[in-house]
């Protein structure tokens, strides 16, 4: 059993993302979703990404930051899309990180001020032309070619939140293929 902290998109805690972190609690893992948008949710990305820009992604980072406080070291770190943000900063900054899981994003390791963990087994998934994911492909793509244990999935589709059960870019063949990856990857963590 793996002990994941899974932070949310844009979109907040939609059905999808729950029902998400529903499947691996089903898997015997333990999942923390701490809710960094105080309950709001919205119904499409660019409303979401609107919302996150008015509190701030400083504010937003530090709940994401303090979520973890309490919590055991150990962790495995997830996030989906700005969700990313919190969990590649814990990455990269709190100790005993067990793993990593980025889905639909990825930062540079230079925006957090620590040197990304080698040898942190970690997951990055995205389809190949997500416009979301433009400018965090670079990012990708450098990590995994240059980090032990960090892999890249890249699905063929345009689909931003396509794990995301009911979102508008669900793809349900490869959110199964992912979603299979993600129990694999925990399994050999736990």
């Amino acid at each position: 059993m793996a002990e994941i902290l899974l932070f949310h998109h844009a979109q907040g805690q939609t059905a999808g993302f729950l029902s998400f972190a529903d499947e691996l609690r089903s898997a015997g893992h333990m999942v923390h979703t701490p809710d960094l948008y105080e309950g709001a949710t919205f119904a499409d990305v660019p409303s979401g990404v609107a919302h996150a820009k008015s509190i701030g992604f400083d504010t937003i980072l530090e709940r994401g930051r303090t979520s973890a406080d309490g919590l055991p070291a150990g962790l495995v770190y997830a996030g989906f899309s700005l969700g990313v943000m919190p969990a590649q900063l814990l990455t990269q900054t709190r100790p005993g990180a067990r793993g990593a899981l980025f889905f639909h994003g990825c930062l540079p390791p230079e925006e957090f001020d620590a040197p990304w963990p080698d040898g942190i087994p970690t997951q990055i998934h995205a389809m190949t032309d997500d416009p979301w994911m433009e400018e965090d492909w670079a990012a990708a793509r450098a990590l995994a070619g240059t980090h032990t244990g960090v892999e890249l999935f890249a699905y063929p589709g345009t689909g931003h939140l396509f794990a995301d059960e009911g979102g508008a870019d669900y793809d349900e063949a490869a959110a199964a293929v992912l979603r299979q990856r993600v129990h694999d990857f925990l399994d050999g963590i736990a």
